[in-house]
């Protein structure tokens, strides 16, 4: 049986709905960030379907010196915050260091770790001490039994709110491959597993100083996901992905968002 996780006024694992966490890749302006919460939200409580808010106030991590980054941590905070209290939803971002725990923790419902440090102890230990739940995306570089040691590092602190994201496995050079027996070998280590739609299509460094992406894809993966079994599904989302200023090639239009998540409750209810 998978844990549940109750997060504020939303429940994943235990075997529920899965459960919708979307925003835009990073925190671009304060407008964009209420619009895209304020119309994730009424679009979620249409379907019934429970959602996290994501927006990251940093992206550690972009190919180029010169990418757009975000806000950072102070403005960036500060705009979640407003999101978390304006719409009454939780809210989650991700770290990138031990230093900027504590100040994530006191700001929103779930500290996310991203997958290129989601074996990095003490970050894992840091979190996991929050006592707020700890959602670790995998590692493209990992196999899903490896998880299995990322989950006893959260643990180890005492807290057992973990989530686990499959985001694609590294498949050569500048592409991701999901592979879907991911999905029930993770679940079995207990613990709820989120798929990531937008960036299991993303082309790692494809562009050169920039990854590339498809996002036609996303719906499909998503699909099969939900067929699968999961707890919950991530996409990135933008009222207009290609003018974003992070990850356009693999994000979803607010358009598409609501056809796509009838057609997973669909799913999910037909299994």
């Amino acid at each position: 049986m998978v844990r549940e996780i109750k997060i504020r006024n939303v429940k994943i694992g235990g075997g529920g709905i899965f459960c919708f966490i979307a925003g835009p890749c990073v925190i671009e302006d304060e407008k964009t960030v209420m619009y895209t919460a304020e119309s994730l939200k009424k679009i979620c409580s249409d379907e019934n379907i429970p959602f996290i808010f994501k927006a990251s106030f940093d992206k550690a991590n972009r190919s180029s010196v010169k990418s757009f980054r975000g806000p950072g941590i102070e403005k960036g905070l500060r705009i979640l915050t407003r999101v978390r209290e304006l719409f009454d939803v939780p809210v989650t971002t991700d770290v990138h260091s031990e230093t900027q725990v504590k100040d994530a923790a006191d700001a929103v419902d779930v500290i996310q770790i991203p997958a290129f440090l989601c074996r990095q102890t003490d970050l894992l230990v840091a979190a996991g001490k929050t006592k707020k739940p700890v959602n670790v995306k995998k590692g493209q570089f990992l196999s899903p039994p490896e998880v299995k040691n990322v989950i006893e590092k959260v643990v180890s602190t005492g807290n057992r709110n973990v989530i686990i994201t499959e985001r694609g496995t590294t498949f050569g050079y500048n592409n991701l491959v999901s592979d879907f027996r991911a999905l029930p070998v993770m679940r079995g280590f207990g613990y709820p597993v989120v798929f990531d739609a937008t960036h299991s299509v993303q082309e790692p460094g494809k562009l050169g100083i920039s990854s590339g992406g498809d996002r036609n894809f996303v719906p499909y993966l998503a699909k099969a996901a939900v067929a699968v079994g999961c707890d919950g599904i991530f996409a990135e989302v933008h009222p207009n992905p290609e003018k974003a200023l992070s990850d356009g090639a693999n994000m979803l239009n607010m358009k598409e968002i609501a056809v796509l998540l009838k057609k997973l409750k669909g799913i999910y209810y037909a299994l």
